[in-house]
């Protein structure tokens, strides 16, 4: 015979299924048009990077959640074989999570990355973007980047903005964008 459920553990469930109050969003990106925030992070070779030693070259920043998930290495991959168009129009490559830069390393290599990945371990720069939001899976929530990407023009200003990216096609929509 099948037991009931007790009062104690339909509420419990009926708790689990109640949705919380809605998940922060990416609503603080700076707008196409205006100067990209500067920032200072320390790339996967050891070396600290700063925006502005980009000054004069047009910018992809791709910021991601995490390295080695399966999403984060789709996306990666994908950079890195599109890679040879970035360079052929002068475009600088980096990658942004909030990983530390010995994950970036093992993750680098492991997969051939050619560009610049940057430990943004205290989301200064996910969060001078906007794109450090709340998200939620299998019910649990948690901070992580927004799957977005910047093309910064070489006057320092956002001339592209690609939001909720999917990762498989989208190296090809960013190359394309360049021109």
């Amino acid at each position: 015979m099948a037991a009931k459920k007790t009062a104690a553990a339909k509420k419990k469930a009926a708790a689990k299924k109640k949705p919380g109050p809605p998940l922060k969003s990416a609503t603080n990106l700076p707008p196409v048009g205006s100067v990209a925030p500067n920032f200072t992070l320390e790339a996967d070779d050891g070396r600290t990077v700063s925006l502005r030693d980009f000054a004069g070259q047009t910018v992809v920043l791709y910021f991601y959640p995490k390295d080695d998930t399966t999403g984060c290495t789709a996306q990666a991959c994908e950079f890195r074989d599109a890679f040879p168009r970035f360079t052929t129009k002068g475009a600088v490559l980096l990658g942004i999570s909030p990983d530390p830069v010995k994950k970036h390393q093992k993750f680098k290599a492991k997969y051939g990355l050619p560009f610049t990945l940057l430990a943004d371990v205290e989301q200064q720069a996910a969060k001078a973007y906007g794109v450090w939001i709340e998200k939620q899976l299998y019910g649990n929530r948690y901070w992580a980047n927004a799957r977005t990407t910047l093309i910064i023009g070489a006057d320092g200003r956002i001339a592209r903005i690609f939001e909720q990216v999917e990762p498989e096609g989208h190296a090809a929509e960013v190359a394309a964008a360049l021109g």
